[in-house]
C-alpha cells in the first residue's frame, strides 16, 4: 500500500466537539435549542452529522432559546442545553440562563468563542480576552462556568459542567469552545461510557435526624407541613409521593405548599390549604392565626420572600419552643430566613421516604387525628378566595379569576401549565387548584417577563402528547411571541393564552395602590398604556390560529378544538382574552402584609 493509501486509512480522531457529542448522548440529551453563528463553526457540523439523535432547534432569540430549554426541563426533568454564537449569542442568553440557575433548573449553555489566534486583536464577537469577559459574567451567574483551551483539559471540564448541572439543587452551567479547540484531538480512551462513571445523585438522608423531626412534629397539636418547589422532582416519583399521602392522611397534618410548588400537593385533597405567601388561599391564615398552632415541619423550599409574604411573622408557631424544622439539600439557605429549632441537610424524596418508613413506630393519635381534621374541614367551608364573585363571573370584560375557573375545567389531567411573569401570576396562583399529574410552572426567584411564553414550547417538545399551556400577560407576549414561528416550524401545538388589557398593569396598578395620584387618578394607567397592539394578527402572522374571546363562556366554547388542532393537528394556539382592565390580582389583601395579623373586629 503507497503512503497515500496508508494515509488515507487512518481512523480520523476524535476531536473536542466529537467528545462534547459523546456526553450529550450518555446524558441522554436529544435537543438542542439556540440560534447559530460563526463561533459555532466546527460543532455546527457536529451537530448536522448526529441529527438522527440529537436535534438542534433554531429558535428566534437566544432569551428566548434559554426559557425554552429550561421549559424543557421543568416538564421533563431531562437536562436542557442551548447552543449559541460568542458576544451578542451569550450575552443575549444571560437573562435565561441566570433565571435557570435561580429556579434550580439544569441547564447547559454552549457558547462558541473565537479561535485563540485571535485573542486580544479585536475580532468580531470576541469575547474573552477582551474588554467583554464572558466567562466571568458566567462564573458570577451560573453555577460551573469554563473556557475549553485545549483538547487535553476537554474531558474533564465537560464532564464537570454535567456533574454540576445535575448535582442538587440543580444549576445552569456555560461552557465555552473556541472554534479551534473544538477541532483539537482528545485521548478517546479517557472517554467515559456511562454517567455513573463521573456523576451520581444523591438518595441519603440521615435516619436518626428524620427520626427527631417526626418525633417533634407528632408531639404537636395544630402542626403543618410546608412544601416547596424542591420537593417537586422528588414527588414525581408514585413511591414517594404515596409516603407522603400517607404520612399526612394517617396524622391529620395539614399541607401548604408555596406558589413555585403549587401542585406538588394535589390542592383538592381534604388535607391541602394550598398557597401559603404571594397571592395564597384564604386557609392557611386561619389556622395559623390560632394560638394553639404549635409546629411547622418545611421541605424544599429556600423560604424567599414571595414564599413567605416577605417573611411574615405568622409563619413562626404560636407556642413556645414549638418545633420549626427546615430540610433542604442546601445547607446555606437553612435557617436563613427564620430561625430553626432543627435543620435538616436531605434531598427532598429521600426525606419524605424516611418519615413513611418510620411510621410503623409511631402511632397516631386516633382521637387528635379526628379532631384535626375536623377542623381542617370547618376552615375549608370558607371561599379559599379573595374574590368569589369576580371566580364565579360570567360576564365581559372577561374576570381573570373566572378566566382561571374555565381553564381549570377545560384542560386535560396530565396538563402542563406556564405562568409568566405579571398579573397573570396572581390570578393563576390564588385561583387555579392544580393536582397531579397536571403540573403548574411558575418562575418567581428572577421573575422575567416572557418566560412563560418560550418556556411552554419547550415543554411540548419535551411532553408531545400533553397538553402544554401559557398563561401571559400582553407585555410579555410582545417580548417573545416571536418563538411561535418557532413552534410552527418543528409542528409544536403548544396553546398560549394571552390576558390582554393594553397595559403594563401590575407596574400601573402597583404604584396606584403605593404613590397614588389625587390629582391625577389615571396616572399610572395611562403612562403604561401597550399601544393597543392587535396581538391577534401578530400571532397568526407567525403562524398560529387564534382567536379573540370577550366572556368566559367563550373559551369554554373553543377549548375543544383548540385541544385538538394543538394536540392533535400539532398547530400552535393562541387565544387572546380581552379581561377587565380595572380587576387587580390578590396581592394588596392586607392579611398578606408583614407584621400583626388584620384584627377581626
Amino acid at each position: 500500500m503507497d503512503l497515500s493509501g496508508t494515509l488515507n486509512s487512518a481512523p480520523k480522531p476524535t476531536t473536542v466537539g466529537d467528545l462534547l457529542i459523546h456526553y450529550l448522548k450518555i446524558e441522554g440529551v436529544k435537543h438542542i435549542f439556540g440560534i447559530p453563528g460563526g463561533g459555532l463553526l466546527n460543532l455546527l457540523a457536529n451537530f448536522k452529522d448526529n441529527d438522527q439523535s440529537i436535534k438542534y432547534f433554531i429558535c428566534r432569540h437566544e432569551t428566548g432559546a434559554t426559557y425554552i430549554a429550561d421549559g424543557y426541563f421543568r416538564a421533563t426533568g431531562k437536562i436542557g442545553v442551548v447552543a449559541v454564537t460568542t458576544g451578542p449569542g451569550a450575552t443575549n442568553s444571560l437573562t435565561g440562563v441566570m433565571n435557570a440557575q435561580a429556579d434550580g433548573s439544569a441547564l447547559m449553555l454552549i457558547s462558541g468563542e473565537v479561535s485563540q489566534q485571535f485573542y486580544g486583536e479585536g475580532y468580531l464577537q470576541e469575547g474573552i480576552d477582551s474588554s467583554l469577559n464572558l466567562n466571568g459574567v458566567f462564573e458570577d451567574s451560573t453555577g460551573f462556568s469554563c473556557v475549553i483551551d485545549s483538547g487535553f483539559e476537554a474531558n474533564t471540564l465537560i464532564k464537570q459542567a454535567f456533574r454540576s448541572a445535575l448535582s442538587l439543587p440543580r444549576q445552569a452551567v456555560h461552557v465555552s469552545i473556541p472554534v479551534n479547540v473544538s477541532v483539537e484531538a482528545v485521548v478517546a480512551s479517557a472517554m467515559a461510557k456511562e454517567s455513573s462513571q463521573y456523576r451520581c445523585d444523591d438518595k441519603g438522608a440521615p435516619i436518626d435526624e428524620a427520626t427527631k423531626a417526626i418525633t417533634a412534629i407528632l408531639s404537636c397539636k395544630r402542626p403543618l407541613l410546608f412544601l416547596g418547589n424542591g420537593c417537586r422532582e422528588a414527588l414525581r416519583n408514585k413511591e414517594t409521593y404515596s409516603k407522603l399521602l400517607s404520612f399526612v392522611e394517617t396524622y391529620g397534618i395539614p399541607v401548604i405548599t408555596t406558589a413555585d410548588g403549587k401542585g406538588v400537593f394535589p390542592e383538592s385533597h381534604e388535607l391541602s390549604m394550598r398557597v401559603y405567601g404571594i397571592a395564597g388561599c384564604m386557609w392557611p391564615y386561619d389556622y395559623m392565626n390560632s394560638s394553639s398552632y404549635d409546629g411547622i415541619m418545611v421541605i424544599g423550599s429556600s423560604l424567599g420572600s414571595l414564599s413567605t409574604n416577605t417573611w411574615l411573622p405568622l409563619l413562626v408557631p404560636k407556642v413556645k419552643n414549638a418545633p420549626f424544622i427546615q430540610v433542604d439539600i442546601n445547607q446555606k439557605v437553612i435557617g436563613r430566613s427564620f430561625e430553626i429549632t432543627h435543620g435538616i441537610v436531605s434531598e427532598a424524596g429521600a426525606f419524605i421516604n424516611d418519615l413513611g418508613n418510620l411510621m410503623h413506630k409511631f402511632p397516631p393519635d386516633k382521637k387528635m387525628v379526628v379532631e384535626r381534621k375536623r377542623e381542617i374541614a370547618t376552615i375549608k367551608k370558607k371561599s379559599p378566595f379573595v374574590d368569589p364573585k369576580a371566580y364565579n363571573s360570567t360576564s365581559g370584560p372577561i374576570e381573570p379569576a373566572a378566566m382561571m375557573r374555565v381553564i381549570q375545567k377545560s384542560l386535560p389531567p396530565k396538563s402542563k401549565i406556564f405562568i409568566d411573569a405579571g398579573n397573570c401570576v396572581g390570578w393563576s396562583i390564588h385561583y387555579l387548584s392544580v393536582d397531579s399529574p397536571a403540573e403548574i410552572f411558575t418562575s418567581l426567584s428572577m421573575g422575567p417577563m416572557g418566560f412563560g411564553v418560550a418556556a411552554v414550547i419547550g415543554a411540548k417538545i419535551g411532553c408531545p402528547d400533553e397538553t402544554c399551556i401559557g398563561i401571559v400577560g400582553d407585555a410579555a407576549f410582545m417580548m417573545y411571541g416571536s418563538e411561535i414561528s418557532t413552534a410552527k416550524q418543528y409542528n409544536v401545538g403548544a396553546i398560549w393564552i394571552v390576558l390582554y388589557d393594553n397595559n403594563l398593569s401590575m407596574v400601573s396598578q402597583g404604584m396606584d395602590h403605593f404613590k397614588p395620584d389625587s390629582k391625577d387618578p389615571s396616572v399610572w394607567h395611562n403612562l403604561y398604556e401597550l399601544g393597543n397592539p392587535d396581538l391577534a394578527k401578530f400571532a397568526e402572522s407567525l403562524g398560529a390560529e387564534t382567536y379573540t374571546i370577550n366572556k368566559p363562556a367563550e373559551l369554554e366554547k373553543i377549548m375543544p378544538t383548540v385541544l385538538k388542532h394543538a394536540n392533535t393537528d400539532h398547530l400552535p394556539q393562541v387565544i387572546i382574552a380581552n379581561i377587565n382592565s380595572k380587576s387587580v390580582p390578590p396581592y394588596y389583601n392586607p392579611i398578606y402584609s408583614p407584621g400583626p395579623p388584620p384584627s377581626k373586629k
